[in-house]
């Protein structure tokens, strides 16, 4: 059984506040978002905000000190003109914590922005600071990755971008390269475009108010239920005809998603031009003898 919130957070900050070199901690995400409902396997999203960030990003013993971690990994990254690193771990007990590793001069820098980073203003609850250096910072507003309605021409790049990629799905199936067919459908089309204005259809009915998850998340719940059916349609097997199939079917829901949100924002979708010409192309790959 994994351990509750108030276990996890209990051990995290026993070690936190016994260790001189770490100065702040703050937690973040899913376990602080109001629109957020974190459960049981939520992530722990936790900032540290330390004296020697090297040490931190050098030596990765220190997370030992929550208890033996299963498996991790990490990345570099910066923040408001300051190196950041991030260290992720998946514990034995279950527990996943993904630590981002600040500078403690970061603190002040946040008290000086105009506005939060995203990462803080999407919430953030400190759990520890041992300075007073956050008693300045701003409360999250919440807008940190709302989709803006698009331009014209970023409306246009995602409607490209979807048929220039379909065609290499074609040509995968074709040759009988299902794995990658299925890498450029599931990941460069249903991914990419067709989340992207799934996602603007969604804000379309919350007055572009709403936050979506990352990579699809939570795409199912808040679909009008007929494109949620659609979309659900669009996973299939390994077979090289049901994967046909679902190109076409995801062809079908971008086209009829991407006509609505355009139509809403005065964007012409691409049918004669661009449309009907890649769909034929696939139709005749499709047929086409090897």
């Amino acid at each position: 059984m994994l351990p509750d919130e108030d276990a996890v957070l209990g051990k995290l900050l026993g070690w936190c506040a016994a260790e001189v070199g770490i100065r702040a901690v703050i937690l973040t995400s899913s376990r602080v978002t109001p629109d957020e409902r974190a459960d049981l396997l939520s992530d722990y999203d936790v900032i540290l905000a330390v004296r020697d960030p090297a040490a931190f990003a050098g030596a990765d013993a220190w997370v030992s000190q929550y208890g033996a971690p299963a498996a991790r990994w990490g990345d570099e990254s910066e923040l408001l003109g300051l190196p950041t690193s991030f260290r992720g771990v998946v514990y034995a007990d279950g527990v996943k914590v993904d630590y981002t590793i600040w500078p403690e001069e970061m603190l002040e820098r946040v008290s000086a922005a105009d506005a939060l980073p995203a990462d803080l203003d999407v919430g953030y609850r400190v759990l520890l600071d041992k300075d007073g250096r956050t008693a300045g910072w701003l409360p999250p507003i919440y807008r940190a990755h709302i989709p803006a309605p698009p331009t014209d021409a970023e409306y246009r790049a995602q409607v490209e971008e979807f048929w220039w990629s379909a065609t290499y799905v074609a040509k995968a199936l074709w040759r009988g390269e299902v794995v990658f067919a299925k890498f450029v459908l599931d990941h460069d089309l249903r991914l990419g475009p067709l989340r992207r204005v799934l996602e603007w259809r969604i804000e379309l009915d919350h007055e572009w108010s709403l936050r979506p998850g990352a990579y699809g998340r939570g795409l199912e719940e808040l679909l009008p239920p007929e494109l949620a059916a659609g979309l659900a349609a669009t996973y299939v097997g390994a077979g090289v005809e049901e994967n046909w199939d679902a190109l076409f079917a995801t062809a079908a829901l971008f086209r009829r998603v991407a006509t609505e949100v355009g139509a809403a924002l005065g964007h012409a979708y691409p049918l004669a031009d661009v449309d009907e010409v890649v769909t034929a192309h696939l139709e005749a790959v499709r047929v086409l003898p090897r």
